[in-house]
């Protein structure tokens, strides 16, 4: 069911809530806290822009870190405030209070088209517990809601959820409406030939995902520590690898469910230490008892690379391999590749979660992908066609 955008609202004069994913990694390098990577912050910055520019009042909010529901310094986010002026060119306020009277003071003395940061939501235990009285003192701040946190739409959150039940007038953002178009086009209405990459270190987080796709994608490449659950059910040795024992039943039913669509490496990079510094070797087919598979092997590349450069329509969601370490990188820096060019060609690919993205950087091939998720457990979600609360409390359209 479509929902309001900003679009269908006059935000002039009005105090708008925006949830913003602001969840991003700091540094201290030089002895403050400083924001180490601001690809979440700039993602935000078209709804912001829209808000500023139409005469509204940006209320923003957001989460960083597991405070466990109390203040922590080191996971302010005054340091987030500083850096979103510089990208804005505009006075960003800062609220050390998250609510309360002092907080609605500055907002009513705020004007027109001017925008306030509010400390960490997850400084307040009612955040997490999405307790009704956080959420209504969220909400008598504003007289429109905007949730623009994609990355958090999962979560069934105060800050996402709950008080969207206050407020009459709940929108999406701008990258709101650009995650749900992108990722609703590769699940609903994907172009064959179709290719699912999907990696990291777990086959549970991905089950409701594969059991979607297998219906409309006839390619689901594994990769990560996730192939060695697969590999073991179907009965192949796997050394020391990393495997969830507790879903081999799982793998083994999902992998013949799939009937031939999920393909799994055929051979491995290989040490016998996760270490950085580990000597490796390439082996093929299993892996003998003292050593753990840490990246797919250089015949899986050319495998999955053929099926990627084929494809019209590619989604990938985990890492191939420990990427974080250069030894172990090259599977994943292999498959970043190859997405980028099958993109160059005409295909629609969609990249997400933390560590896929992450990898995506550190390959350089960020620009040439047809959209980047900001989220890595709402998008799994979203594709397996479960709820997002964080959207479900959106004003229908």
């Amino acid at each position: 069911m479509k929902k309001l955008t900003l679009d269908d609202i006059d935000v002039r004069g009005k105090r708008v809530l925006v949830r913003v994913d602001f969840n991003v990694p700091l540094s201290n390098d030089t002895g403050s806290p400083s924001v180490a990577d601001d690809t979440r912050i700039r993602a935000a910055l078209p709804t912001i822009r829209h808000i500023l520019d139409n005469g509204g009042r940006a209320i923003l909010i957001s989460h960083l870190g597991r405070p466990g529901g109390q203040p922590n310094p080191d996971l302010s986010l005054a340091c987030v405030g500083d850096h979103l002026g510089t990208l804005i060119e505009e006075r960003v306020r800062f609220s050390s209070n998250t609510v309360g009277d002092t907080v609605r003071e500055v907002i009513d003395g705020m004007g027109d088209g001017s925008v306030i940061l509010l400390e960490n939501t997850r400084f307040e235990a009612g955040e997490k517990a999405n307790e009704p009285e956080f959420a209504k003192a969220l909400a008598e701040l504003a007289d429109v809601y905007v949730n623009d946190a994609f990355g958090a739409a999962h979560r069934a959150h105060a800050s996402t959820a709950g008080v969207a039940e206050h407020i009459d007038l709940c929108a999406m953002g701008r990258l709101m409406e650009k995650e749900i178009e992108a990722l609703t086009r590769v699940r609903d209405h994907p172009d064959p030939p179709t290719v699912a990459i999907l990696g990291g270190a777990k086959v549970s987080d991905k089950i409701g995902t594969v059991r979607r796709l297998m219906d409309s994608y006839q390619n689901i490449l594994i990769g990560g520590a996730m192939s060695y659950t697969f590999l073991k059910a179907l009965g192949h040795d796997v050394g020391e690898s990393r495997v969830e024992d507790d879903r081999l039943d799982t793998a083994e039913e999902l992998f013949e469910a799939a009937d031939g669509s999920i393909v799994l490496p055929n051979d491995h990079v290989v040490a016998a230490e996760f270490d950085a510094s580990a000597e490796s070797k390439v082996v093929h087919g299993d892996i003998e008892n003292g050593f753990m598979g840490l990246d797919i092997g250089p015949d899986t590349v050319e495998t999955y690379r053929e099926t990627i450069m084929n494809a019209d329509t590619i989604v990938w969601n985990g890492p191939m391999g420990v990427f974080e370490m250069d030894a172990f990188a090259e599977g994943t820096m292999e498959i970043a590749e190859a997405v980028a060019e099958a993109t160059d060609n005409g295909a629609f690919s969609v990249v997400g979660g933390g560590d896929s993205v992450s990898a995506l950087v550190k390959s350089g091939y960020t620009e040439r992908i047809s959209h980047v998720s900001t989220g890595g457990g709402a998008m799994l979600t979203f594709l397996e066609g479960a709820e997002l609360p964080g959207i479900d409390a959106l004003t229908d359209a």
